[in-house]
């Protein structure tokens, strides 16, 4: 059965929750308590949604609970029956110390066409719509600043590339740098930094770098809402993570991963709530003890659909979110 329609507001109900509880703890420099709150926040909320979801991209294994884990069973048990990709904190990190563009995110696909991507590096390259079909994976970064500004129709000193900090990025950054585009290093986030390429006023035209593979499909799936492209190609670090994406049912391991590869068919949704400020969304506000404020984007890929939301929340009134705040009321905080 395909993907519902009323299914849209239902997954931002669920990434409203998480983000509610994650921002509770914003600025304490508490990665695991705020991952924790908005994993059970989220958990929690599935329950109410009419659908028969299994976890395909999650946060662990089985005995890794209470995290979402791969192969776990979401919402009413009620068709349609749906893949899941979740991620209840992108940037654990960014609430940690209070920076720019953590979110709560969800992605489903009908049952069997989202890539069963491994916990493991992936090498990525993404762009919005204004440039799909410019890219490619296996060109130098130079090729492909040439072939994105001439899509975009500008000059290669005028495009932002946007590039995870890390010391694996040394030469990346300094090819990038070299070709004349400029560059905007991201502590952690990457799947909000892939989004916002496809948004112009965000000032962002196209990812490079090596980041997480699940984010890599959580990407794919916004990205094909939204008409752009992203390639991807895993990183196994060693021979048992190499024999791991063999047993998940990738046959090639090292092969290029295109839009179709990551999130298959013609539909897929995409739901993300910001938990702190980003270019695209803006953070939850505790405006009283018992009022809150979200925004949401929320996309179908089949209509080409994107809505924001903002949300208003009287916490007290809703039993869940209630849960939510008594839970990080309750919970031991410096």
């Amino acid at each position: 059965m395909a993907v519902e329609r009323s299914l849209t507001l239902e997954l931002v109900r669920v990434t409203e929750a998480a983000a509610l509880a994650a921002a509770r703890w914003m600025g304490l420099g508490k990665k695991d308590e705020a991952d924790d709150a908005a994993t059970t926040a989220m958990r929690r909320e599935f329950q109410h949604v009419p659908m028969d979801g299994v976890v395909v991209i999650g946060e662990g294994e089985m005995d890794e609970a209470p995290m979402l884990y791969i192969g776990e069973r979401l919402g009413q048990g009620v068709p349609p029956e749906v893949d899941v990709a979740v991620d209840p904190l992108e940037g654990t990190n960014i609430v940690a110390k209070g920076l720019w563009n953590a979110l709560a995110v969800v992605a489903v696909a009908d049952r069997g066409n989202l890539l069963h991507a491994p916990d493991m590096y992936m090498e990525k390259i993404a762009v919005g719509p204004e440039a799909v079909g410019a890219i490619d994976i296996n060109a130098s970064v130079k090729d492909n600043l040439k072939a994105v500004a001439k899509a975009k129709n500008k000059d290669i000193e005028d495009l932002v590339a946007v590039v995870l900090d890390r010391p694996r990025h040394a030469k990346l950054i300094e090819e990038i740098r070299e070709a004349g585009a400029r560059i905007k290093l991201i502590s952690d986030g990457d799947v909000a930094a892939a989004i916002n390429t496809a948004f112009p006023n965000t000032g962002v035209d196209i990812l490079f770098g090596i980041g997480g593979a699940p984010e890599g499909v959580l990407a794919a799936v916004a990205l094909k809402c939204l008409g752009g492209e992203i390639q991807g190609r895993l990183c196994p670090q060693n021979d048992e993570e190499y024999e791991r994406c063999k047993r998940m049912g990738l046959e090639d391991p090292l092969r290029v991963l295109r839009m179709e590869d990551m999130v298959k068919g013609d539909d897929a949704i995409f739901a993300a709530t910001g938990v702190t400020d980003g270019e695209l969304l803006r953070g939850v506000r505790f405006l009283s003890r018992t009022r809150a404020t979200t925004h949401s984007v929320v996309m179908r890929a089949k209509t080409g659909t994107v809505r924001f939301i903002e949300g208003v929340h009287r916490l007290e009134r809703k039993p869940s979110f209630q849960l939510v705040a008594e839970d990080a009321q309750g919970a031991e905080r410096p």
